[in-house]
């Protein structure tokens, strides 16, 4: 059995029944969640029904390359924004042919935040084909890393359904 917490792998299993019931296929686009959420779907028998692609693009560099960001939004916007989110769901969904994608890109901390985004701000996307649209979470700033990244994992998962 997996190490990851029983929540998460919880959620991920309520994810796949419903996408795989609703006949959806699902992308995930992660930055600050390094992966968790990708592993929580692939930690389940059956995901390979509905878990399409997990980008990790941990880099501006990658986001760039992987999702096909465009780098005047990390100058305009900055990585943790709105902008960026939505074109990272964006881009796995164009890359991976998936139904759906969910970007994350946040700080986790306990260093990186700042005065406007300080540690525990977190921005989510989802893109379909019938558009994109965004939203930002604010966990706690004296949270520790790994709480931020599974409470944004969570978040992520709960996006997902159709």
């Amino acid at each position: 059995m997996s190490n990851l917490p029983s929540d998460l792998l919880e959620r991920a299993r309520g994810v796949l029944d419903t996408c795989r019931d609703a006949g959806e296929r699902l992308a995930f686009a992660e930055s600050c969640t390094g992966g968790l959420v990708s592993a929580a779907m692939t930690a389940l028998p059956g995901s390979s029904d509905v878990f399409v692609a997990g980008y990790v693009t941990y880099s501006n560099e990658a986001k760039m390359r992987m999702l096909g960001v465009d780098p005047v939004l990390f100058e305009t916007a900055g990585a943790v924004s709105e902008d960026v989110a939505i074109a990272m769901a964006e881009g796995a969904l164009v890359r991976s042919g998936a139904d759906r994608a969910v970007a994350i890109t946040g700080v986790a901390g306990p260093s990186g935040g700042s005065v406007d985004k300080p540690v525990g701000t977190v921005w989510f996307a989802i893109a379909t084909d019938g558009g994109a649209n965004a939203r930002l979470e604010q966990f706690s700033p004296t949270a520790d890393r790994a709480t931020i990244q599974r409470q944004a994992a969570l978040a992520a998962l709960a996006l997902s359904l159709p």
